[in-house]
């Protein structure tokens, strides 16, 4: 299908499979591997575009489930999609809703025709189809937009989970048959399948038919076993095409951001980063700072220069050109763990099975 995007890989890591791309969007270029920060409504809390900007980011989420809700389509319209709403001129992605059928299961009805919300807000009903949340995207304008797919939990077995996928099949289809902007707009498909290699698989092959212009893998960071997490992210990675963007979604601690940057992801974004900070939580290169602990209650200086995440990304970013990644990863899981008894068992596997030795 039509590609508004360019995608261009510029440098590989020797050891591991990750690579350093620049992805040029309708609204300018990223540098990846990238994290974006999600603002579910149109707004990173507590920043301003402006603050935002400053920190270099270059892409950032919105949700298209919540921005259909409130402030709807019609606003969206009349503000002439997201970006005007506000006031940000770098890139978005939107998420199609999908997930939500996980996160508000409650208030779900999953059917082949979509799927059946109760508003948190009011409890009035909306239908979400594959026409609906495109249409919905195509009004917010996002450069990046996600096709809706039948979203399951990573603990779900049996026959559900095929189900799943190849209603995703089926609803990409319907997607890219509704998709009324693919000349400024770009659709990617998201890899369903749970915990099976065999669905994945399937999956991907079938995916890849609709050669959209780039992919996601979905359904994971649901709670499932770490190792089972990187092995379904690693088989994902290397059955992919590899000259399109893979994004990995809902990935945002720091240890699963530098495993899956080494497992050949080059897109991530997650809540965590700006749902933690409201709780008075700070990421750092030396690992979580407590706010409200005593011992900083009388240090005026800033926490850390700049944002975490970005940093973190940067500094791959960086260590890949350089074909240095190893070295980096074993720096950072000193600095950020400390002692290697806190390494975490499974981040110690999925490097060794990509040549790096913690």
């Amino acid at each position: 299908m039509k590609s508004a995007l360019t995608f261009e890989t510029y440098a590989r890591c020797s050891t591991t499979k990750a690579r350093a791309s620049l992805l040029t969007l309708p609204h300018g270029p990223v540098n990846t591997p990238v994290f974006m920060p999600v603002g579910t409504q149109g707004t990173l809390k507590g920043m301003t575009p402006q603050q935002v900007k400053d920190l270099n980011c270059q892409i950032m989420l919105n949700n298209t489930y919540h921005l259909g809700l409130k402030p709807g389509q019609e606003t969206l319209d009349k503000a002439k999609g997201s970006h005007a709403f506000q006031k940000w001129n770098g890139n978005l992605l939107t998420d199609s809703g999908g997930f939500q059928m996980v996160s508000l299961l409650k208030l779900a009805k999953i059917t082949e025709e979509g799927v059946q919300f109760a508003s948190p807000h009011d409890g009035s009903l909306m239908m979400l189809t594959p026409e609906h949340s495109m249409s919905l995207q195509n009004s917010i304008g996002a450069d990046i937009m996600m096709q809706l797919d039948d979203v399951i939990s990573s603990l779900v077995t049996g026959p559900r989970v095929e189900e799943a996928m190849w209603r995703s099949v089926r609803w990409l289809d319907r997607c890219i048959a509704s998709h009324t902007r693919p000349h400024d707009q770009n659709l990617f498909a998201i890899i369903q399948g749970g915990l099976d290699n065999e669905l994945r698989k399937k999956c991907i092959e079938e995916m890849v038919k609709r050669d959209t212009p780039g992919y996601a893998v979905g359904g994971l960071s649901g709670g499932e076993e770490k190792d089972q997490f990187w092995k379904i992210v690693s088989l994902c990675t290397d059955l992919l095409p590899k000259n399109k963007p893979i994004y990995c979604m809902g990935v945002g601690y720091a240890e699963d951001l530098v495993v899956c940057v080494a497992l050949g992801v080059d897109m991530f974004d997650c809540v965590f980063p700006t749902r933690t900070a409201r709780f008075g939580n700070a990421l750092t290169m030396n690992g979580v700072v407590s706010l409200k602990a005593k011992k900083i209650s009388s240090d005026f200086g800033p926490i850390e220069e700049g944002s975490f995440q970005l940093r973190l990304m940067r500094g791959m970013q960086e260590a890949i050109q350089r074909d240095e990644l190893p070295a980096w990863i074993k720096k950072f899981f000193a600095g950020y763990f400390g002692d290697r008894s806190n390494y975490p068992v499974w981040a110690i596997n999925a490097l060794q099975s990509v040549g790096v030795e913690l």
